[in-house]
C-alpha cells in the first residue's frame, strides 16, 4: 500500500501561492528525499503532509486513507514529524522526552509497559545517546538536541516519518549516522520524508529525489536524473565546473566504530 499520495496540491500562505500543483508519492521502504532552494516550499510541504498545513486544492491520501478522514490520533500513529524547531518548554531529561514518542499509543495516564520500554532502550542505543539520557533537554548541544528528538520519533514507531532538515546541526559522523539509521529503518517497510540541503548526501542515502523550485516540482526520479546540469543552473542558479560529473556526488568518507 502506498504510504502517501497526494495529487495536485496547492497551499497559500498570507495571500502567497507556497505550494502550485505539487504531486508526491512514498512507497513502503523507500527515503524520498526533498531538496531546493531556500523558500522552494519543502517545509510548508512536509507540514500539508503532517495536517499542520491544509491545501486549497489537490487530493492526499494517507497509508490509503485521505487526509481529511483521519483523527489526530490516528494521524499521529501514523506519521512522526520531526521538524526544525528544537524548544522544549519543560525541564525534561533525554530518556523522559524519549518516552513522550511512545504516547499515541497508550491511554489517559497509562504508564508504558515492557514492551514500550523495549522500544525506548532500543532507540536510545541506535542514537547513540546513553551517556545523555539522564541530561536535561536543555543543556544539550544543538546536535545533541536533533538526536534526541529523532530517537523520540523514532519511538513511536510511525509508518511514516517527516523530517525538515534533521542533520543541519550535527557534525560528520552524526551526520552519517543518521542517515543510515533512517535509511535501516525504511527497509523495515517504513517510509522516510526529509529536506535535505547537503546534495551529496541526498544523492547517497536517498531512493529517489524531488527537487522542487519555486513551488513547484522542478524534476523527480533519481539522483543521477534530477540533478542534472540544466536542473541545478534553473533551480539554484549554479553553474557546474568543469570538473563535475556524476561522482561529484559520491560521499568521500565512511563512518567507523558506528554506535548502532
Amino acid at each position: 500500500m502506498t504510504l502517501i499520495a497526494g495529487e495536485g496540491l496547492s497551499l497559500n500562505l498570507g495571500g502567497q501561492r507556497i505550494l502550485d500543483q505539487v504531486d508526491i508519492r512514498l512507497e513502503p521502504g523507500e527515503m524520498l528525499g526533498l531538496i531546493g532552494p531556500n523558500g522552494a516550499g519543502k517545509s510548508s510541504l512536509l507540514k500539508l503532509l503532517t495536517g499542520l498545513h491544509h491545501a486549497e486544492r489537490g487530493t492526499l491520501r494517507i497509508t490509503g486513507r485521505a487526509g481529511s478522514d483521519l483523527t489526530r490520533e490516528q494521524r499521529s500513529r501514523r506519521i512522526a514529524w520531526l521538524g526544525q524547531q528544537r524548544e522544549v518548554h519543560w525541564p525534561l531529561s533525554v530518556e523522559t522526552l524519549i518516552e513522550l514518542g511512545r504516547a499515541p499509543h497508550l491511554g489517559p495516564w497509562e504508564q508504558p509497559s515492557a514492551e514500550d520500554r523495549e522500544i525506548i532502550e532500543r532507540v536510545i542505543e541506535q542514537t547513540d545517546l546513553r551517556s545523555l539520557r539522564r541530561r536535561p533537554f536543555n543543556t544539550l548541544s544543538g546536535g545533541e538536541q536533533a538526536r534526541v528528538l529523532l530517537a523520540r520519533a523514532l519511538a513511536t514507531e510511525p509508518q511514516i516519518l517527516l523530517a525538515d532538515e534533521p542533520i543541519a546541526a550535527l557534525d560528520i559522523a552524526h551526520q552519517l549516522d543518521m542517515l543510515t539509521l533512517l535509511s535501516r529503518y525504511c527497509r523495515e517497510g517504513r517510509g522516510v520524508i526529509l529536506v535535505l540541503h547537503d546534495l551529496p548526501l541526498a544523492a547517497h542515502f536517498c531512493d529517489r529525489l524531488q527537487l522542487l523550485h519555486q513551488g513547484r516540482t522542478l524534476a523527480v526520479g533519481s539522483a543521477g536524473a534530477v540533478l542534472s546540469a540544466q536542473h541545478l543552473k534553473t533551480a539554484y542558479q549554479v553553474i557546474p565546473t568543469s570538473a563535475y560529473t556524476s561522482e561529484t556526488f559520491a560521499i568521500p568518507w565512511q563512518r567507523i566504530n558506528h554506535p548502532g
